[in-house]
């Protein structure tokens, strides 16, 4: 292997190495401090302006938060804080001027400015100053308003006085760069959801969301903090105990919130926060939770002898099931795990976390025996279930990812054994089994039909969902396990690809389909291996020529292209209407297919829209069809 010369003269010297000065870095590098340049990234810049405000609002000098989408996709973030500092940096420029146009500057390295924050880098709102066609910042501070305007980073409009005032806050409105992102077009649902949960976790501020483009606008404020995010992350499921139960806590300068309700359901949703910081990878404050609520509910199964003398002690896994949960810690120097903060890992936090929640769950049991009791016998009832599942799980099991002896008789494997190659179609019905088996790139493409609509996994407990046999042949054909035990590595196909016809029962058993991994393989989810095939819905001939049609814009389109006339138009209802090489051509050619991937971006959002169309509550379910009603495209009536 060589390593081709970059020079003309492959001269390698000190003048080619580049130092990126100021926000340069930024720009040449967007992913590196945002995640990525798609919606994602895009997004992510609101959040960096308004976590800036909300770390004044933790300082406690900041009680609202506005939020505007202008008409041009510009943004307006305005809070009534202390304003960003204006006088003079030792730098010898302003303050203000610091803050925006320099990397890891800001208020929050010291410890004086700010005690608890979630802008830690100190990158943030320089960040959306470099990716910004434009930038313009307001502060009102002692007395004074003062204005500001910056060009993709730079300084275009030296800081100046604009008037006088009483009031203290800080403006800023920025233009994201249509030189770096994909798409600069802002979701007001995108935005709406993620303020709801600042909301949530910051008890009484009020933080409103106004779209000039629709005149839409949103305000929430939740005088009940966290256990009004419990409430709301329950509200379309059954509920064992009316009230959610809430322990707060102060060790050292760590604060603890915790509060916690069980519905009737099998699954458990529980979500972190360090500073407002979404944690979805957990850490040390989980682990800690976790364990003290494992701890404390066998020693009061123990003591209301619910638990005897013999029997084995509840599990983790027993005394979650069905608990809705929220952790929100307040911690002064917390150590995440890369730039993406998904992860705590300060270790004394365990241990904080542990023993004051144990402390106040304890109080709230010896307090409220009834509603003890009834959490304590539906663990108990998961537990039995357990065992049950333990050795239909085992029917599942195989020993390897090369084992071919244990796979099921009706899998039509593929010959590689390499994972980053192998994709499995799961097929609706053995007709069109039967031409995707005939169709396929047998080296790489392995086809699984599935008779009939799999069982609905969120009415069903563990046990129940593997003696279902389709379920059970997926489970052996992937090979990676189910729910705790699943390992995404020993999974045997790259891509696992839903193929359903596209009518209402292909779409019941794709969204039956989607819930069962959302609740056991979640994991297949979160790392984007799970897509849905996109089969035509038309098959348009003229003479000699014919074309595949995927939507009906589609086909007006090109009906304006050639014309009505000795025209012959066939709508595929079913797969198995296809031939072989029809469904390769179309479907399952890696060189002409579209398949829509699957991703995972808002997890509550996610549990819920489960929950509802999947759920036993009734009237959820009628308002989201009353509410999406208008959008339904090819319906069969």
């Amino acid at each position: 292997m060589s390593i081709q010369d970059t020079t003309a003269n492959g001269h390698y010297g000190a003048e080619q190495i580049q130092v990126l000065e100021g926000l340069e870095a930024v720009r040449k590098r967007p992913g590196m401090y945002i995640g990525s340049t798609s919606a994602r990234g895009l997004h992510h810049l609101v959040y960096e302006v308004v976590d800036n405000s909300i770390d004044e609002a933790l300082a406690g000098y900041c009680d609202q938060v506005n939020v505007i989408i202008r008409k041009d996709d510009s943004i307006t973030v305005i809070d009534n804080g202390r304003g960003i500092p204006v006088g003079m940096h030792e730098t010898g420029k302003p303050a203000l001027e610091v803050v925006m146009t320099v990397l890891h500057a800001g208020g929050k390295f010291g410890g004086e400015g700010y005690k608890v924050s979630g802008g830690l880098h100190g990158v943030g709102v320089s960040v959306v100053n470099a990716l910004s066609e434009w930038l313009e910042v307001q502060v009102k501070r002692e007395g004074k308003i003062y204005q500001m305007r910056f060009e993709r980073g730079y300084t275009s409009q030296a800081m100046k006085q604009i008037g006088e005032t009483t009031e203290t806050g800080t403006t800023v409105t920025f233009k994201p760069d249509a030189q770096i992102f994909e798409e600069t077009v802002y979701s007001f649902d995108t935005l709406k959801h993620r303020l709801r949960e600042l909301a949530f976790l910051n008890k009484g501020l009020k933080i409103t969301l106004t779209d000039e483009r629709s005149g839409e606008s949103r305000e929430f404020c939740f005088e009940g903090g966290i256990v009004s995010f419990v409430e709301h992350l329950n509200h379309s499921k059954d509920v064992l105990h009316p009230k959610p139960i809430y322990v707060e806590g102060i060790k050292d300068t760590t604060v603890v919130e915790i509060a916690l309700q069980y519905n009737d359901s099998y699954n458990e949703n529980i979500f972190t926060f360090v500073n407002n910081i979404n944690t979805q990878e957990g850490g040390t404050h989980l682990s800690g939770f976790k364990t003290a609520l494992t701890r404390t509910m066998n020693d009061f199964a123990r003591k209301l002898n619910l638990l005897k003398e013999n029997d084995e002690n509840l599990s983790g896994e027993d005394v979650r099931e069905g608990l809705t949960g929220v952790v929100s810690l307040k911690v002064q120097q917390p150590q995440f795990e890369g730039q993406t903060k998904s992860k705590l890992g300060n270790s004394e936090i365990k241990g904080i976390v542990d023993t004051l929640f144990s402390e106040g769950l304890s109080e709230h049991f010896e307090e409220n025996p009834s509603v003890t009791r009834k959490i304590i016998e539906k663990a108990i009832l998961a537990s039995r279930a357990r065992d049950a599942a333990r050795k239909a799980r085992d029917l599942t099991r195989r020993k390897t990812a090369l084992e071919v002896s244990a796979l099921p008789g009706k899998l039509a494997d593929c010959s590689s054994r390499d994972p980053m190659q192998t994709e499995i179609y799961l097929v609706e019905g053995d007709s069109a089994g039967g031409s995707a088996k005939q169709g396929r790139d047998r080296r790489f493409q392995a086809i699984l039909p599935l008779r009939g609509k799999i069982l609905n996994v969120e009415k069903a407990r563990l046990d129940r969902i593997l003696n279902n046999e389709e379920i059970r042949t997926m489970i052996t054909a992937f090979g990676s396990g189910i729910g705790e035990e699943f390992d995404l590595e020993k999974s045997r196909y790259g891509r696992i690809i839903i193929m359903t016809d596209a009518d209402v029962d292909g779409a019941h058993i794709r969204t039956l389909l989607l819930t069962f991994f959302y609740r056991y393989m979640k994991p297949l989810i979160e790392a984007g291996r799970v897509y849905i095939a996109q089969p035509p819905l038309y098959l348009v001939k003229k003479g000699k020529e014919h074309w595949y049609l995927y939507s009906d814009p589609e086909m007006d389109q090109l009906l304006a292209k050639i014309g009505r006339e000795n025209i012959s138009v066939q709508r595929y209802k079913g797969l198995g209407e296809m031939n072989p090489e029809q469904l390769w051509e179309t479907t399952m050619n890696p060189e002409g297919r579209t398949n829509l991937q699957v991703t995972l971006d808002d997890a509550m959002e996610a549990d819920e829209i489960f929950t509802i169309l999947m759920g036993d509550k009734v009237e959820p379910r009628r308002k989201f069809i009353e509410d999406y009603a208008h959008r339904v495209r090819n319906l069969d009536i």
